[in-house]
Formats: C-alpha cells, sequence, structure tokens
C-alpha cells in the first residue's frame, strides 16, 4: 500500500488533535513536551502537505477551521488505532523478552547448558523477575552456525578449533580431546603413546561429519600433513560414542567432560597423543551486532562469564 504525499504522519496528526483539546498552540505543545516554536512549524508542514488551512491562529488562541475539524475526527481513530497497535508490538516485545531459542554441540549442551540455565533461573526469581521460557536443541557445531543464521536460534554455542564466519561470538570455555579405549583393548595394556601418523591409521569409532569434535580431530592430524582414516561407525552424540566405546568398540576421541568419570573409575582407558594438539574452545554464536542483544542472551552471557571468572 503507498499513501499519497498528502498524508501527515501521526505525530503531526496527534498536534493537531492536542490544539482541538487545549484551544491553542502553546498549550498543545506544552501537553506534547515541545516548544510552541516547534508546534507551529509542524502545524504549517502538516498544512501544506494537506494542502489546506486547518488552524486559524489569533491573539486569543486557536481554533480549527471546518476542514481541521473534519480532518481531526479522522486523525482521532487513526491514533487509537496506532495506540492499539503501539501497545500490541509492546506485548509482543514483552513475551520476546522472556523467551529464548537455543541450539548448541551436543557436548555443551551435556554438560554446560544446564548448569548455566540453573543459574539463568536462581538469578530470575532472586530478583523476583518473571523466568525466561527457553527451548534447546542439541545438534553438532554445523548445524547450530545454520539455524543461528536462519533466525531459528537467537543463540548458539559451537565447539571446534576457530570462530565461524559470518557470525559474532564469544568464548565461553574450553576442554580437551582424549583418546579413549576400553580396558579390554590391547592398548589399554600397553599403556604406550601414540604417534600422529598411528591415530591417523586407526580406524575410529567417530561422530558425524561436521560435529565440533570431529572438526578438531581433523584440524589436529592436518597439522602434521594426515586426515582421518575411515571410521568404524559413526555416531551422533557423544554419549553413544561412549557407550560405544565402553562396550569394547573401536576407540574414539572425546572431550575429557564426557568421559572424565570413566577414566577415574577405570571404565575407560586414556590414550597418550602427545603430538596432536586437540585443545577446542567452546564459542557463543549470534548475529546482528558485535555486542550481544539486550535481554536474555546478554543476561545469560553475563552469567557464563562471571562463572568462568
Amino acid at each position: 500500500m503507498t499513501l499519497s504525499p498528502h498524508m501527515p504522519d501521526l505525530a503531526g496528526l496527534a498536534l493537531l488533535l492536542e490544539v482541538a483539546r487545549a484551544g491553542s498552540i502553546g498549550g498543545a505543545a506544552r501537553a506534547l513536551e515541545i516548544t510552541q516554536q516547534s508546534a507551529s512549524e509542524r502545524l504549517r508542514t502538516v498544512e501544506a502537505q494537506v494542502g489546506v488551512t486547518l488552524v486559524r491562529r489569533g491573539a486569543r488562541g486557536s481554533t480549527l477551521t471546518p476542514a481541521g475539524t473534519v480532518l481531526v475526527e479522522w486523525a482521532a481513530r487513526l491514533l487509537d488505532l496506532a495506540d492499539e497497535v503501539d501497545g500490541a508490538i509492546g506485548s509482543l516485545r514483552a513475551e520476546r523478552s522472556r523467551e529464548l531459542h537455543l541450539a548448541a554441540s551436543m557436548t555443551v549442551a551435556e554438560h554446560l547448558v544446564p548448569r548455566w540455565l540453573v543459574q539463568l533461573r536462581q538469578r530470575q526469581e532472586a530478583e523476583r523477575r518473571p523466568p525466561t521460557s527457553v527451548s534447546l536443541l542439541a545438534t553438532n557445531s554445523r548445524h547450530v552456525v545454520e539455524m543461528v543464521q536462519d533466525g531459528s536460534a537467537d543463540l548458539g554455542f559451537v565447539e571446534g578449533t576457530g570462530a565461524p564466519a559470518g557470525l559474532r561470538s564469544r568464548d565461553v570455555g574450553h576442554d580437551d580431546l582424549v583418546l579413549v579405549v576400553s580396558p579390554s583393548d590391547p592398548l589399554a595394556a600397553h599403556r604406550v603413546s601414540l604417534t600422529p601418523q598411528q591415530v591417523a591409521a586407526m580406524s575410529l569409532t567417530s561422530r558425524e561429519v561436521g560435529s565440533g569434535t570431529r572438526d578438531v580431530l581433523q584440524t589436529a592430524l592436518a597439522e602434521h600433513g594426515l586426515t582421518m582414516n575411515d571410521a568404524a561407525v559413526e555416531l551422533t552424540t557423544s554419549s553413544a560414542v561412549r557407550a560405544s566405546v565402553r562396550a569394547g568398540g573401536a576407540p574414539a576421541v572425546v572431550s575429557r567432560l564426557v568421559v572424565g568419570a570413566d577414566l577415574e573409575s577405570g571404565q575407560l582407558v586414556e590414550v597418550p597423543t602427545p603430538g596432536l594438539r586437540m585443545r577446542r574452545t567452546f564459542r557463543a554464536v549470534w548475529s546482528g551486532p558485535a555486542a550481544p542483544p539486550a535481554g536474555p542472551i546478554r543476561e545469560l552471557l553475563g552469567l557464563i562469564g562471571r562463572s568462568r571468572g
């Protein structure tokens, strides 16, 4: 819909309505908290747009012309509707401020996000504020980036060696990947370190293409001019990889966060790989301005920053 150039803006119509109520341009200016000069200039602009005289100025005040009276009646209905729409927009914004759609890589979703969300809820309860409604999708890092880019996630958490291009990011933590085997594996008995070449030659229990865990391993091998061998099996969650190795499956490279308790209990055994640099960074990612958007995104990232400190 395209309006003609004769249609005044809402501010101009609101001023005309106040002139009718106050009986003077000065009174209308005080009601709208603008100067009388600004009010007079705006009225002249409205009259120039409409093409007719709307206000009779006099020493004892200002009155509307017949055309001005008709326009005020129309404008009053329009301004009432605009006020309703403005209120509805405010409700939508308030509702949006209590919603947060998260997407996180599997390791972050399973081991870090729950603690962060508990801290967010505790803070809001302590301050007697409405709690943020949070939805979380756990997936691989590549899909997290896609969801943030297309707007289906407000905030994402990824893992890997580098920040994803095209998005804003902030580091929220680190962890190390380790090569683990079941206690029955010959590598567990020998307790020897493996070279990058030996790791590259292994058929591992692996995460799927697009996972941060797999990307870190591939990057570490690439530093030595090596590539991964074909996987013995590909699984879509860290928990499934861990369970497969515990059951006697092929070795796997996994996050220490995932298998820390198993290493302490002896249900899994770490095989040293001193030649591979497999430290990775967890990052929060969002689209838009460099600073995180105000509201639950900024509040959550602030809590994460304080918990790291």
